[in-house]
């Protein structure tokens, strides 16, 4: 990530004056003075209440079937709950996340994700509030686009992370992060026609060519190639990541119908089938990456849906057979008394085991 700068975009400004949104560039406003709880005790209170009370089999989350159509403006998944918790936005109106440690901060994931939940309800229900919402996220997406020497766009956190024994150092990429992100924008593609929407996203796709030693998101798991979330050492390895990522590789390929997006979505797809033993718990539920813990229930349900409509895109029965087994909905009594007790287990001797943030 070394000599990176802000790439001078030429907006596309008559789009978004029709909508009432500045079209002279939104710069990155500076991040709120934010009161960073040091009380642990309280954040850990908070922690067991959602494993102890607020632990449900089927997280409230949906897939969209009809997202997968051609020029579709829907996402692959939908819920009015999913990442919204300690979200806020600008003085532009733009989404900043909370984080214990560091306070609000810019994440193009989240940014993106309310970009897309924003469109979600306009679609659901016509308020140009919801459309104005998700063209301010693209706006801050496009102005914040990163050009590297390489020639790859990068949308980057200013903020250290620590993803189980990795720490990434700021400024850091994510295969999930460019692949959602892609989604967003190639979206607002689909709505303006800016045809700079759509070379964004193809430069934000190279950092799939590359290993992550070459600062890319690509590293090779018994020979095929997998597409890390958190690209640093030891890999986290975490599965939703992954395929919030193909659906982005996807995406940009059902616009483009160039072959080397699609080259690059099977090498994913012939990983994850060739892989996906890392992430299986007994046919029953996935494990989180390599963090050694059973996952959530909302990163589950994510892990199923998408792994389902991942296995119908590509042809891959196989995939869609274990988004079948996996499924939080189906488990008897007995099964859901044994993978909740293996979570709180898992989960809490990770606690220990793990670095904290």
């Amino acid at each position: 990530m070394e000599n990176c700068y802000v790439r001078p975009f030429n907006e596309n400004i008559e789009d978004f004056r029709r909508l009432g949104i500045d079209g002279s560039g939104m710069p990155m406003s500076p991040p709120r003075t934010a009161v960073k709880s040091t009380n642990t005790l309280v954040w850990a209170l908070r922690a067991a209440r959602r494993e102890f009370f607020g632990y449900r089999f089927d997280y409230p989350v949906e897939a969209v079937v009809k997202a997968s159509l051609p020029g579709s403006l829907h996402y692959y998944v939908s819920s009015n709950h999913l990442w919204l918790d300690n979200l806020d936005t600008d003085g532009h109106g733009v989404a900043m996340k909370f984080y214990r440690v560091h306070g609000y901060q810019y994440n193009p994931l989240f940014v993106a994700w309310w970009g897309l939940v924003n469109l979600r309800r306009h679609l659901d229900r016509p308020d140009n509030r919801h459309l104005q919402a998700f063209f301010t996220q693209i706006q801050w997406l496009k102005s914040q686009a990163v050009l590297r020497p390489d020639g790859a766009i990068v949308w980057p956190c200013y903020f250290a992370w620590q993803e189980g024994w990795c720490l990434l150092r700021s400024p850091w990429i994510s295969a999930m992060y460019q692949g959602v992100v892609i989604s967003a924008l190639i979206r607002a593609y689909r709505m303006t026609g800016d045809r700079e929407l759509l070379a964004l996203c193809e430069s934000g796709a190279r950092v799939f060519e590359k290993t992550v030693e070459d600062g890319g998101v690509r590293t090779v798991e018994a020979g095929k190639v997998l597409y890390e979330e958190y690209p640093g050492y030891p890999l986290a390895r975490v599965l939703d990541g992954f395929l919030f990522s193909l659906l982005g590789l996807y995406d940009l390929y059902t616009e483009t119908r160039h072959l080397h997006w699609l080259d690059l979505f099977n090498e994913g797809i012939a990983g994850l089938v060739a892989n996906i033993e890392l992430w299986d718990y007994r046919n029953k539920w996935s494990w989180y990456g390599s963090h050694g813990y059973l996952c959530p229930p909302h990163y589950h349900k994510l892990n199923y849906l998408l792994l389902g409509m991942l296995g119908e895109l590509a042809g891959e029965k196989s995939l869609t057979r274990r988004a079948e087994l996996w499924d939080g909905r189906t488990k008897g009594l007995l099964d859901k008394i044994e993978i909740y007790l293996i979570y709180l287990v898992t989960q809490n001797a990770a606690r220990i085991r793990l670095p904290r943030q």
